[in-house]
């Protein structure tokens, strides 16, 4: 996520949801045996474009949750989302995971699976075509979809950057 238009957003006024994307137990071997312990993948959101998710360890499962969404919120972007939708389509790779977003029409729905739902839903997206190709694994298909939608510009922002009307944007 090195793309310079991401926006940063404060907690403290907002109403966030979060969802458990994964939850897996961990084993450290030690020499007195093996430690189990837990590692949770969590998304936060307002469902009204702002998201972030967070990654929490601990040896109880109620714990670690607690501190994936501690670390969601601390974690938060705000996402263009127009009538529902996404302004334009994207791809975005993280590690294995390839994630391709579209925007759809009204009453399509999110077409999505897995670690990509929960964000998709997280951020307030209502209708979208999703599709991932290569690695499954939760924790990339999280980041790679969140710097997808991070890489999402509206036309209110290809405006003030050109430094041009709104008219001219669709206009030439």
């Amino acid at each position: 996520m090195s793309n310079t238009n991401i926006k940063k957003v404060r907690t403290s006024d907002l109403e966030l949801k979060d969802r458990l994307v994964s939850i897996q137990r961990v084993t450290k071997v030690t020499k007195g045996g093996r430690t189990f312990s837990f590692s949770a993948i969590v998304v936060v959101g307002n469902e009204d474009g702002v998201v972030g998710y967070g990654l929490g360890k601990a040896s109880e499962v109620q714990s670690a949750i607690a501190k994936g969404v501690e670390d969601a919120k601390k974690n938060l972007v705000k996402i263009p989302v127009i009538n529902g939708t996404i302004p334009h389509k994207q791809e975005s790779r993280f590690s294995g995971s390839l994630v391709m977003i579209r925007p759809a029409a009204p009453g399509t729905g999110i077409i999505a699976g897995g670690a990509m739902r929960a964000v998709l839903e997280s951020v307030g997206i209502k209708n979208v075509l999703a599709k991932s190709k290569g690695s499954s694994n939760p924790h990339n298909l999280v980041k790679a979809t969140i710097s997808a939608l991070c890489e999402l510009r509206d036309a209110h922002s290809i405006a003030r950057l050109r430094g041009i009307s709104m008219d001219k944007v669709f206009n030439g």
